[in-house]
């Protein structure tokens, strides 16, 4: 008995070590181990358990299910020009601003000495550094937090062809991220929900408001093929319009909206950000004012509230109320 035990034991070895690629047809993780021949009947393994649902999306679960254009997101003007004079638009740094809830950027880029930078109108204005810089921040920051979608809308007046851009973003490792919409514009009812987005990990959307090109960069995306603005430098506080500025004769029914709510004044014939009013710019009651502004002429609720300033008001309860939260 012995000897036939060993013997016994030997062959099942031999199969195991020898057995030809493909014989086995247990799925990972059925939780059975099983030695398969030809003459083995088939072994059915139960079924893998679904994933479990996301319990947040941007850190709320009622958002998994709605898609990106229906989510109102607060942004954040000129995102990286952080100070306290009038050539700046926020006072907290990149980061802090994604960790108070912001989930739209917007970056003001120039060529300069054959480098993407970071300079308010010119680089003789205002010179914050190398775009390279703030993508490796904004990456560590999306690196540790895997439930977010982040927008990232950069401005591109010099026409720096899109393959720099795109050097920049892959040196920053943010490309992984990256949402590819197929060489298709998508309409406002087209696009993912944010849960689609975070299980697909293209949870990074970019645009450009110039001088994008998706044959050459595939998911740098022409921000008037899927948005509208509203008009920028207003002084008036009771931000009296919600026209389309840009694109000009933009469907606002297709596409999504940006409502630009930074409050300026004027020194001769140069418009400056208004520090000084942010709370009440920044305030629900404002923000909520110019939204049902744009109601009430029946274009859908805003997907972007663009601020100066916004670790000053109310931002984030803006954003809680906007999205019924």
């Amino acid at each position: 008995m012995l000897r036939l035990g060993l013997a016994i034991g030997l062959v099942r070895l031999s199969a195991a070590l020898f057995m030809p690629a493909g014989a086995a047809a247990v799925p990972p993780g059925s939780g059975q181990a099983a030695l398969l021949t030809a003459e083995s009947p088939p072994v059915h393994s139960a079924p893998l358990p679904e994933a479990a649902p996301r319990t947040a999306c941007n850190g709320h679960a009622k958002l998994c299910d709605r898609r990106y254009s229906d989510v109102t997101m607060i942004g954040t003007h000129n995102s990286a020009f952080v100070g306290d004079t009038p050539f700046h638009n926020q006072f907290v740094s990149l980061t802090e601003q994604l960790d108070m809830g912001v989930r739209f950027l917007t970056a003001q880029t120039h060529n300069r000495l054959g480098r993407i930078e970071l300079c308010h109108t010119s680089c003789w204005e205002l010179d914050v550094g190398p775009l390279s810089g703030y993508l490796h921040e904004l990456a560590h920051w999306m690196d540790q937090h895997p439930d977010d979608v982040v927008t990232l809308l950069l401005t591109n007046m010099d026409a720096i062809p899109t393959q720099r851009f795109d050097k920049d973003l892959a040196a920053a490792g943010l490309t992984k991220y990256a949402f590819r919409p197929g060489g298709r514009a998508l309409g406002r009812d087209g696009w993912p929900t944010m849960g689609q987005l975070l299980d697909g990990g293209t949870r990074l959307l970019v645009f450009m408001d110039y001088h994008a090109d998706l044959s050459q960069t595939d998911y740098i995306m022409p921000e008037f093929d899927y948005f509208w603005e509203t008009p920028y430098g207003i002084t008036d506080d009771q931000f009296p319009t919600c026209s389309v500025d840009r694109p000009s004769g933009g469907d606002a029914g297709r596409l999504m909206g940006l409502m630009n709510h930074m409050l300026n004044f004027k020194l001769g014939d140069i418009v400056f950000p208004n520090m000084l009013d942010a709370a009440k710019t920044n305030s629900l009651a404002s923000i909520q004012k110019q939204v049902e502004l744009c109601k009430s002429q029946g274009k859908p609720q805003p997907k972007v509230v663009l601020l100066d300033w916004a670790n000053i008001g109310e931002a984030q309860k803006a954003q809680q109320v906007l999205n019924a939260l």
